[in-house]
């Protein structure tokens, strides 16, 4: 992993793009806090993504600091756990927003009214995509109490057999709720290709 991190950052250099770090959650936050998105948009929309600020001065500081702490361990011992677990939550949280997994969750308290033009919501009917998300909490509690008792030995063993499970959501589902409720094709696009179908039918 630290092999091709290290590629990474050597591309990203050359590209002026932010740098990645071993830690996932640590790497999104970077790229989030980055990133330039409009200003204003309309009700229900995302903010248009316009790009990413090129700049090295975040990357350079962590990586400093990053060394720093090594001579630094003996003031760092002081600093209380509950203050690094906050920053940890924190980050996990903040790199939740836009995961159409949570937007998922949300609709399960929403009017329908009030619910976003969400791309999945045009061609899936609300039950199907209610019935998918309450499978995907059903995975997820199944994870966070294994993980949390003796067998959390097997752990792995169990993120692997979630491929099963995937696949057998092939006999629940059609390949078309599946293609835009668990697809690799970012929702965005999808939603743009569309909208754009709809003012050439107009024109």
């Amino acid at each position: 992993d630290l092999f091709w991190v290290a590629i990474l950052m050597i591309i990203c250099s050359f590209m002026g793009l932010p740098w990645y770090v071993a830690a996932t959650v640590i790497s999104i936050a970077h790229i989030d806090s980055l990133k330039m998105e409009t200003e204003t948009s309309a009700p229900g929309e995302q903010p248009k993504f316009l790009g990413v600020r090129e700049q090295r001065v975040t990357g350079v500081i962590v990586f400093i600091l990053t060394g720093v702490s090594v001579f630094m361990a003996p003031i760092l011992k002081f600093i209380p756990m509950p203050v690094l677990y906050g920053v940890f939550l924190y980050m996990g949280v903040a790199s939740l927003n836009g995961v159409q997994f949570m937007d998922r969750l949300k609709l399960l308290l929403m009017p329908l009214k009030h619910q976003p033009d969400f791309i999945y919501l045009r061609h899936v009917p609300l039950r199907r995509v209610h019935l998918f998300t309450f499978l995907q909490v059903v995975c997820l509690a199944l994870l966070w109490i294994l993980k949390s008792t003796v067998a959390a030995i097997i752990f792995p063993v169990m993120i692997l057999a979630l491929v099963a499970v995937r696949k057998a959501m092939d006999y629940l589902f059609s390949q078309h709720d599946l293609s835009f409720l668990d697809d690799v094709i970012p929702e965005k696009d999808k939603k743009k290709k569309e909208d754009e179908k709809k003012k050439k039918k107009k024109k």
